[in-house]
């Protein structure tokens, strides 16, 4: 299946992804200390970031003129990393509006990787690298492996003082992720 542009994609014709239940375990849990390599060169321990904290974890941001990974677009939930950090892009303020002091993007991708898709996306907020494994473990992240690499399922999650109240499991179509956000901040966790 040829798709030219990676932000406009007819999502119809992309698997939808399943509830596997794979992140029923989250809501409630108090992140792990766990330092992770961000875009803008530093560590961030997402533990302990004061106040309301979003992060939307993606399988793989691909490159311009790279191939992605053989059966990349029939794998249910993996396409769409492009237009879901645009999306969060383009309604940053609005999030921010809303009460959500920090953004963060989350892959396994190595911190160089992540900031070349950074920069081509202008992403006024950082990615981050759990290239170790380390957070996505301890927290039992769910996981699918393509061309011999255990990639994250795509998920978003809304961090208060470190612990995760609310979690967006499956994420589909990607493009509206942001939207189910600014509508549960909105609606269902208004700012105290």
């Amino acid at each position: 299946m040829a798709m030219t542009n990676l932000l406009e994609v007819d999502w119809t014709l992309i698997p939808t992804p399943e509830d596997d239940g794979g992140a029923l375990h989250l809501e409630g849990k108090v992140l792990p200390s766990v330092g992770l390599a961000s875009t803008a060169e530093r560590i961030v321990d997402l533990s302990r970031l004061p106040g309301r904290t979003v992060v939307y974890v993606y399988p793989l941001t691909g490159k311009p003129d790279v191939p992605l990974p053989e059966g990349w677009d029939m794998i249910p939930g993996a396409r769409g990393c492009t237009p879901q950090s645009c999306a969060f892009r383009d309604h940053f303020a609005e999030l921010r509006a809303l009460g959500a002091d920090h953004l963060f993007g989350l892959s396994v991708q190595d911190t160089q990787y992540q900031a070349e898709a950074a920069e081509r996306l202008h992403l006024p907020f950082e990615l981050l690298s759990d290239a170790d494994r380390r957070l996505s473990d301890e927290l039992s992240l769910p996981v699918f492996t393509v061309g011999g690499s255990t990639l994250l399922k795509r998920l978003t999650m809304v961090l208060e003082d470190g612990k995760i109240v609310k979690v967006f499991y499956p994420v589909f179509p990607p493009d509206r992720s942001v939207s189910d956000v600014l509508n549960w901040l909105q609606h269902e966790r208004p700012i105290a």
